[in-house]
């Protein structure tokens, strides 16, 4: 076995994988994905250890923290800034109160109950159990993004196109995302503010550009078939 293997695997003795972290939590958050893990990351939830070869590795603690994140991102819908400043002053040794969500002349994002969900999108029962079930749409809070899945997938539906379907379509964003995290690999393994920023302004324009080709490449195809 190669010398820098043996190192590795005696580094990572006792952490976990990002299967195993997901496997920890997602009985609890069923919408977690991979791609929202290094998204916490790029956020500075947490801090994984990497292994030579560039892999994630959790401690426990790692996934404590992860854990009192997404519930309070879940259950009291505070913006990732506000988790994190929390989460710094425990880091600091302070003792900080619990944060509570701040008012705000901005309107708090819509939740809606099952019914309401179904209501709004127009979606029978089965449907929205099928979307769950499939992975194409979280379980654990319904938001207007919600509604917009669902009701894509109810025009959808009428055509004979069901959620399992269309399952690959969330599973290849998740390659993208993975594809723009290897891209900006240097960036994110600093901690800076500046490379942090930098990270915050080139994601979301890598995004844009993928999402322009995948457009063009759709278009292309469609024109093929009716021509």
């Amino acid at each position: 076995m190669p010398a820098a293997s043996a190192r590795e695997r005696s580094s990572s003795a006792g952490l976990l994988s990002i299967g195993q972290v997901l496997a920890r939590l997602t009985p609890e958050f069923p919408s977690l994905t991979s791609s929202k893990l290094r998204f916490l990351e790029v956020q500075g939830i947490v801090t994984p250890t990497r292994t030579e070869s560039g892999y994630r590795k959790f401690s426990q603690a790692d996934v404590d923290r992860l854990r009192l994140a997404l519930t309070l991102q879940r259950d009291h819908y505070l913006p990732l800034l506000v988790i994190r400043d929390y989460l710094a002053d425990v880091d600091a040794g302070r003792d900080p109160a619990p944060p509570t969500a701040m008012p705000s002349i901005v309107p708090a994002p819509r939740r809606y109950r099952r019914e309401e969900l179904l209501t709004a999108a127009g979606a029978s029962p089965q449907l929205l159990n099928d979307a769950v079930s499939t992975g194409v749409l979280g379980a654990d809070a319904y938001t207007d993004q919600s509604v917009a899945i669902l009701r894509a997938l109810v025009a959808l539906d009428r055509h004979g196109i069901e959620p399992r379907h269309v399952r690959t379509l969330r599973q290849s964003a998740e390659r993208e995302v993975a594809l723009i995290e290897s891209a900006l690999s240097a960036l994110l393994r600093r901690t800076d503010a500046a490379s942090r920023a930098r990270v915050s302004d080139l994601g979301p324009e890598l995004a844009k550009r993928l999402d322009e080709l995948r457009g063009i490449y759709v278009r292309a195809s469609l024109e093929r078939l009716l021509s």
